[in-house]
This record gives structure tokens, C-alpha cells and sequence, in this order.
């Protein structure tokens, strides 16, 4: 599966905005862009961005994610500037930022200040979700972008990667997700937990992989999948969970979610069926770009996706 998503999103019915599914509706841009699609320039541009570099997808996935995640589904993550989202510890590395502008850019050729940032990026996630293998679904549109964007906000909302099992599960929860609903990171190669030693959990293979990409006191910034299939790294399938079982998640809460009860059961059924983990994402996704949305008359609609107008 793809490094740093998030799957199997549920529950989010009390986060929409005016009503079960608010203004957003399949198809809004519809008749709005003159006979321009704009669904398919995205997908277009994306197709491009995925060739050049296949990280685009799990870019454009976990961007979704610590967007909607903080201050709703309003592209607030995109804002460019000092004490922005994007200053946040919790989002350094964050990729997809400069994808969202780019494709933006060609929205706006074809139909200018029509089409919202946020909608961008929505639309963006499933055109790069499908190119990796994973099911079409349609996508709700009519978003507009917010105008705030506080990095303190990002830290007190983003899943820290050190976080437990259990507190992961009543972060989400306070979200309207539940246990099904999290996948994060925690770095465990060298002093687990101030051992001063790897956590045994790791199998004895992947922990020298692992070591060798990530030396101790190194000054590289180096990366690794969390999906340590072969040919796996840049698709969306189920592979990540039969890894996890194997003991061969990269990360503690990897490992977490293979051994605690809560979690345990859905990992096994995730591993043994990959039409389980492909019918369930895209519907997932859809659900997670519900939350916090501002419709109607609030917000904006930006002309570039890094500053307010």
C-alpha cells in the first residue's frame, strides 16, 4: 500500500455541513466551466504529476488528511506564511503542496475563480487513488477554501506519531471516526521508549533494512516505506496489513495496530481480503472530505491556493 495514508474512514454523518451531505453534490462544476470538465483536467494533470513522480499519490492522500483534520475540509493546509499549517512540526516533510497550487493553475485557465482549492485537492486524491489501482468512486464537490490557517491548530490536531493505540482511537473518535480510522507513524529503529535499543517487535531483516536507510545520528533526511512489498510502494492494495502481521510494520504504532485487540481483527480481515480494503477506501475518502466543509456563502474561493485573495 502507499507510504503514509490514512483508510477506512467511518461515522463522519454529524460532521457535514447543513444536513447529511450539505451543499456538496456529485457533479456541482457541472455547466459552471462552459463546456470545460474540470474533473478531467485534474485527473489529466495528476496522470502527469504520478509519471514524473509516483510519490504524488500518497502525497496528495495524506495532504487530504491534515487538511480535513484540522479546521475541516477548507484548504486551509494550503496557506503559504509564517505560524501557517504548514509550519507545524507535525507537518514538516508534508508533500503535496506545490502539486494542489500546480493543478490549480490549470484549473484556473480553463475556468478561473470558479473551482476552490479544497475542491482541487478533493478531486486531486481520487484521480491519484484511481491511477494507483485503486477503485473510481465519485467525488462530492462545492467546497469553498477557508482563510485561517494557525500552526498551533495543526500540532493540537494531527495524530502525533508517538501516540498509543488507545489515545489514537479517542483522537479520531472526538472527530466522529472510529477505531478503523488511523494509520500514523512512530520512529522505534534505535532507542525504543529510552531503551537505548530497537523494539524487539521489529522482525531481525527489516530492522537492518531498516537501520542501513536510517544510520544513527544521521544528518540525511532519508525515507522508507511504510509498505515493505515488493512492487507494493506506490499502489493502493491491502499488502500493508500482511506486512504489519508479519512484523514487518515500520513504524510502533504499525506493529500496535497488528497486536491490539481493538485492531487486530480489522487488520486480519484487511489482509486476507483486498476487495475488502479497495470497496471500503474510496466511499472512506468521501466521507473524510465531508468534515467541516464550508459551503454556500462562507469562505472563498481562492485564485491561488497559498493566500487569501
Amino acid at each position: 500500500m502507499l507510504l503514509l495514508v490514512l483508510i477506512t474512514l467511518v461515522g463522519l454523518g454529524h460532521c457535514h455541513a447543513h444536513g447529511p451531505h450539505g451543499q456538496l453534490k456529485v457533479g456541482f462544476y457541472n455547466d459552471k466551466c462552459g463546456g470545460n470538465n474540470v474533473e478531467k483536467v485534474i485527473y489529466d494533470v495528476v496522470k502527469q504529476k504520478i509519471t514524473a513522480d509516483p510519490d504524488t499519490v500518497s502525497d496528495l492522500v495524506r495532504v487530504s488528511f491534515h487538511d480535513c483534520f484540522v479546521r475541516g475540509c477548507e484548504g486551509s493546509i494550503l496557506l503559504n506564511g509564517k505560524g501557517t499549517e504548514q509550519t507545524a512540526p507535525i507537518n514538516k516533510g508534508l508533500g503535496g503542496i506545490k502539486t494542489v497550487s500546480d493543478i490549480k493553475e490549470a484549473v484556473e485557465k480553463v475556468c478561473p475563480g470558479v473551482v476552490s482549492c479544497t475542491d482541487v485537492l478533493v478531486i486531486g486524491a481520487r484521480a491519484a487513488i484511481s491511477l494507483a489501482g485503486g477503485k473510481w468512486y465519485e467525488v462530492e464537490t462545492g467546497r469553498r477554501d477557508g482563510v485561517v490557517s494557525r500552526k498551533d491548530e495543526a500540532q493540537a490536531n494531527i495524530p502525533p506519531p508517538t501516540m498509543p493505540v488507545p489515545q489514537a482511537i479517542e483522537l479520531f473518535a472526538r472527530k466522529g471516526l472510529n477505531k478503523h480510522d488511523f494509520v500514523v507513524l512512530l520512529e522505534r529503529l534505535y532507542n525504543f521508549r529510552n531503551t537505548n535499543k530497537p523494539d524487539r517487535s521489529i522482525s531481525p531483516s527489516l530492522l537492518q533494512l531498516l537501520q542501513k536507510t536510517c544510520p544513527l545520528n544521521s544528518k540525511t533526511d532519508n525515507e522508507t516505506f511504510l509498505d515493505q512489498t515488493t512492487n507494493s510502494h506506490f499502489k493502493i492494495d491491502n499488502a500493508y496489513y500482511k506486512q504489519i502481521l508479519a512484523h514487518n510494520g515500520v513504524m510502533e504504532i504499525d506493529q500496535n495496530l497488528a497486536s491490539n485487540p481493538s485492531t487486530r481483527g480489522l487488520v486480519i480481515g484487511l489482509a486476507k481480503s483486498p476487495n475488502q480494503f479497495l470497496d471500503q477506501f474510496g466511499p472512506a475518502m468521501v466521507k473524510m472530505a465531508r468534515i467541516g466543509v464550508l459551503t454556500g456563502n462562507q469562505g472563498e474561493i481562492r485564485k491561488s491556493c497559498g493566500s487569501v485573495n
